[in-house]
């Protein structure tokens, strides 16, 4: 097959090749597209279950927090009151009964309060609110005692979660100070740890969600799910823990420093000395979008691979029909029995051949060969055989011309065409006659098959055409079957000149 038809047809089966590579593309592209505004409408609903999260657990928050402080303030004001009248120099003249009802009130004794004590300044229990003649007791060692002994400025002191009076609970304490700012002794009173397992019971909590009540220290006063382990436990002793990951009235989302599950906390802060810490596991508040992700990403993943698999097959049918359309092409533009180009396909190159030479000022030339006493070796060995006197010959010139450039054709019948774009007349003579040698020494009898050539070439000028150059080299045929047959005949413009 001439190279040069080759090229053509594999210049149309590149073309569809990109076509195939590029509906490939766009449908990796479309795909990647299609993923991204899916990943990013996924992570917006991610983000959204995790802000409505965050809002829940800090409405939940806000309301423990409150209740709590709420409490400890009414709690607070209760054991102030007590301690500003006791340094009334009128209430040492008052009966037990009177002095009860003087110092203590009612919400002192609510449900879940302890009864408020008052220590002297030894830390001898003199005053109970629960009996005007209470048993000894001594406090002094008590954390909460000592503190209000070093420190005149502590105000309200919540102690850690202890024993108290038969029950845990956390004491709440004022310190008594006399006009000259004498240490005269302490107020204390508890709040027990039923009221915390009320005020949370009363709340829908989900497995894994946690509220923890701390102490400005980050000593855990309470926590639900209840662990007696961890209460009394200060946080700040936890080298695992950053207490910059969860500031006042903040949120963060991670392990905490209590157990290893992953949570989202939020914290409220308020003025008390208590703050609140609630938590949800992510994996609660993320499942019901971890449903709706791996649902989407089915789908997704399902219309990728028919995206893909119907590109793939289209792309297989492209490639089909572009084969197809190859071997059209061939056969619409070569010889059936000699392979070379027909007469339509050479009449194309020649005209294209010629425009560009017109264009940069460069020669054509032409070779028209026919075969020497071919009707009657016909007519004498049969069709067959002269066919295959054609395919010989055919042969012979592919041999001979191999530029990718060069058209050799099958112009009509026992005759043949080269065009030879860029050569001159001498170059054209040489190649012809490489055509001529090899036909000759091909032929088992010489006399029987050679070729007779016609050899033309010109510089197209303004106002000529190709046919003018068809018609030189068909001259110079003429002239070489003249002269005898099996020679090489150069055309000259305008007259022809014999050459050997």
């Amino acid at each position: 097959m001439p190279f040069g038809r080759r090229k053509d047809a594999a210049g149309t089966s590149r073309r569809w090749r990109l076509s195939a590579k590029l509906l490939i593309a766009s449908s990796v592209a479309t795909v990647i597209g299609f993923s991204a505004i899916c990943a990013c409408v996924m992570l917006d609903m991610r983000r959204g279950e995790e802000e409505l999260a965050r809002q829940t657990l800090e409405n939940l928050a806000s309301g423990i927090d409150t209740d709590i402080s709420r409490n400890i303030e009414l709690y607070d004001l209760s054991l102030r009151a007590v301690a500003s009248n006791l340094v009334m120099p009128e209430i040492k003249d008052v009966s037990k009964e009177l002095r009860h009802l003087i110092l203590f009130d009612h919400a002192a004794t609510a449900k879940h309060f302890g009864a408020i004590q008052v220590f002297d300044a030894k830390g001898k229990l003199t005053i109970d609110a629960s009996s005007l003649d209470p048993v000894p007791e001594d406090r002094s060692d008590e954390e909460y005692f000592r503190v209000h002994r070093e420190d005149p400025d502590i105000g309200l002191f919540i102690s850690k979660p202890m024993l108290h009076r038969s029950a845990y609970a956390i004491v709440l304490s004022q310190r008594i100070t006399g006009p000259d700012g004498s240490f005269l002794g302490v107020v204390a009173g508890s709040i027990r740890f039923s009221y915390f397992h009320d005020l949370f019971g009363r709340l829908s909590l989900n497995p894994g969600d946690i509220i923890t009540v701390l102490r400005r220290d980050r000593t855990i006063i309470m926590r639900t799910p209840f662990d007696l382990d961890v209460i009394g436990k200060n946080l700040a002793e936890r080298s695992n823990w950053n207490p910059a990951n969860l500031q006042s009235n903040g949120s963060y989302s991670g392990v905490g420093p209590v157990d290893g599950i992953a949570r989202l906390y939020v914290r409220r802060s308020s003025t008390s000395p208590l703050y609140t810490v609630v938590g949800k596991p992510l994996d609660g508040i993320f499942s019901l979008w971890r449903t709706e992700a791996i649902r989407i990403g089915a789908i997704m993943t399902a219309l990728i691979l028919f995206v893909l698999g119907t590109a793939l097959f289209l792309a297989r049918e492209i490639g089909r029909r572009a084969k197809a359309e190859d071997k059209l092409e061939e056969l619409a533009t070569t010889d059936a029995l000699t392979g070379l180009k027909n007469r339509r396909k050479f009449d194309s190159e020649i005209d294209a051949e010629w425009r560009r030479a017109v264009r940069n000022d460069m020669p054509v030339a032409l070779l028209m060969i026919d075969a020497d006493h071919f009707k009657s070796y016909n007519d004498t060995y049969g069709h067959q055989a002269g066919d295959q006197v054609l395919v010989g010959i055919a042969i012979c010139i592919s041999d001979s011309v191999r530029r990718a450039g060069d058209c050799p054709a099958r112009f009509g019948g026992e005759e043949f065409a080269v065009l030879l774009p860029g050569l001159s007349a001498i170059e054209a003579v040489g190649v012809a006659e490489a055509i001529r040698r090899k036909v000759e020494c091909w032929s088992e009898d010489p006399t029987a098959t050679t070729v007779s050539i016609g050899a033309a070439s010109m510089t197209p000028a303004a106002g000529m055409h190709w046919s003018d150059l068809i018609e030189a080299a068909d001259k110079a045929l003429y002239a070489a079957k003249a002269n005898g047959r099996n020679q090489t005949v150069l055309a000259s413009v305008p007259k022809l000149s014999l050459v050997a």
